[in-house]
């Protein structure tokens, strides 16, 4: 089964306080399109800093991805 954390990210990408997230909403909007559709739940974008995000809610857990080596990957935000 392919997933979508196993599809390459080749949209254009921004470091903030070390976390690589997507540089612009339109490309972030798209992947969360994809993600919500893999995972069955509300996929949305939320702008942290110079960079834009994808967060869901999963088993009851707030989530929020970024990029790592051109893979999505779940990130830890700085309070």
């Amino acid at each position: 089964m392919q997933t979508i954390f196993a599809a390459p990210v080749f949209d254009a990408t921004v470091i903030f306080e070390g976390q690589e997230l997507f540089k612009g909403q339109g490309a972030a909007g798209m992947w969360a399109e994809k993600l919500a559709k893999e995972l069955e739940v509300p996929v949305t974008v939320r702008k942290i800093g110079t960079g834009w995000a994808l967060c869901g809610r999963v088993d009851g857990e707030d989530c929020v991805w970024g990029i790592h080596g051109q893979r999505l990957k779940r990130v830890e935000e700085k309070a």
